[in-house]
């Protein structure tokens, strides 16, 4: 069962965000949270908070304990957000444009527990197929 947790319009841009996200992809969600704690980047404090989101989303979808199950991070986007455009003085009386970039996170917490459980009934199936030759 997945559950999904989403930040929007995060003030920073999705170059720097990525950054952090490309060391949690695809971990256990209790590495990835000590990951996170000990980034000295600024985008591990909002992915840790979207992290812990997305853990607490999946206990009450499943109505379980995340402790029995092994979660992981299945997805984890960072998106370009909208850019605010702004301007700064400079000399001669001229103005020059600053680009403000934001992004938008999503991330899937799965159970690697009910996958297991999924591709044996899958294996399952075809092993009976071998059978009707």
């Amino acid at each position: 069962m997945e559950a999904v947790a989403k930040l929007k319009n995060c003030p920073m841009s999705a170059r720097k965000m990525r950054m952090v996200a490309y060391t949690i992809r695809n971990k256990q969600v209790d590495k990835a949270l000590d990951i996170l704690k000990y980034t000295q980047k600024e985008g591990g404090i909002w992915l840790e908070k979207l992290l812990l989101s997305a853990i607490n989303n999946w206990e009450q979808k499943s109505n379980e304990v995340p402790d029995d199950y092994d979660l992981y991070i299945k997805t984890l986007l960072v998106d370009e957000g909208p850019t605010l455009k702004r301007f700064r003085p400079v000399p001669y009386g001229r103005a020059h444009r600053i680009r403000k970039r934001t992004n938008h996170v999503t991330i899937v917490v799965d159970n690697k527990k009910a996958i297991a459980a999924d591709s044996d009934v899958y294996e399952d199936d075809a092993e009976d197929d071998n059978y009707e030759e």
